[in-house]
């Protein structure tokens, strides 16, 4: 299908206005002035339509100016193209209005659990009338939502931007292995080597967890990680079972300084990797995030 192109004759829009301000008027000063433009600027831009044309439009005199019987004509067409251009720039407008009145957010685990519900507030302030809609999920699953276009912005945690996003850093974190206070390890004083933590089963998240993926790329020289003795898909989930008392793990800082503090779990010093990772904002690459989206971004960038 051949596609279809306006001509070079169409004049632009504004043009289009003053015409019919001079039509509505009667005279061009007066049109020049509710348009916001000069006088001679306004004469200027009708003898431009009237080049690009081939005729005359207004004639002018003592008296004021009045449309040609071609002016007339082009008037006519002139009105339904500017209110066409009105209907669609207000539901331009509305689709704005729309987008910017909700905001989807996929984020992992742990920023949705320890840094998303300060960032929401700050954005309720910002934005009142903007609803928010929260999912939390793995790193992985994130990922997934975002290339989808299920949801606005995402939040993740690794080693890397997943394929096909692109991103910011918004903070990091570090890992830390825990155990119940009667675990053999709580009582050791030589930090844990990474051999023995790979061979020792743990209880884990699952994979396509932020934490899981640091986790294996750390340990993945010194034969990677044992068979896990649990599987959970919840930091809240892997916590409670280590206080339990079923086994040690390794979990983000953020999510367990209440537990340290009061001593429920106990960080094992560990010699070597260093368990550090980036926190994410992420978003499809080539839709860089705009509205609500950009707002929440800024926020969570600091001042």
């Amino acid at each position: 299908m051949t596609e279809r192109r306006l001509s070079d004759r169409v004049p632009d829009l504004a043009a289009l206005e003053l015409l019919l301000a001079v039509a509505r008027l009667g005279s061009l000063g007066r049109a020049a002035r509710e348009t916001g433009i000069t006088q001679p600027a306004a004469s200027g831009r009708i003898r431009s339509m009237e080049r690009m044309l081939g005729v005359s439009l207004v004639e002018r005199s003592p008296r004021g100016s009045t449309l040609t019987d071609a002016g007339v004509l082009v008037t006519d067409w002139a009105r339904r193209i500017v209110e066409a251009a009105e209907a669609f720039d207000a539901g331009a407008e509305a689709l704005r209005g729309r987008r910017d009145s909700r905001l989807r957010v996929a984020a992992s685990m742990t920023i949705a659990e320890y840094l998303l519900p300060g960032w929401l507030v700050a954005l309720r302030a910002r934005r009142p009338g903007t609803a928010v809609s929260l999912i939390a999920g793995n790193s992985a699953a994130v990922a997934e939502r975002l290339r989808a276009g299920e949801v606005d912005l995402g939040f993740v945690e690794g080693l890397t931007v997943p394929a096909g996003l692109s991103g910011a850093v918004v903070g990091s974190d570090r890992l830390v292995v825990v155990t119940a206070p009667g675990h053999p390890w709580a009582r050791r004083r030589a930090p844990l080597g990474a051999e023995e933590l790979a061979a020792t089963p743990l209880i884990l998240r699952e994979r396509g967890s932020g934490t899981r993926q640091v986790l294996d790329a750390a340990l993945a020289a010194h034969g990677g990680l044992a068979e896990p003795l649990l599987e959970l898909a919840s930091t809240t989930a892997v916590k409670a079972a280590v206080v339990g008392g079923a086994g040690p793990s390794v979990l983000s800082e953020l999510a367990i300084g209440e537990e340290l503090s009061s001593g429920r779990l106990v960080g094992i010093p560990f010699a070597d990797p260093d368990l550090r990772r980036s926190l994410r904002a992420v978003w499809p690459t080539g839709h860089r995030p705009t509205g609500p989206a950009r707002d929440l971004l800024s926020l969570t960038q600091g001042p």
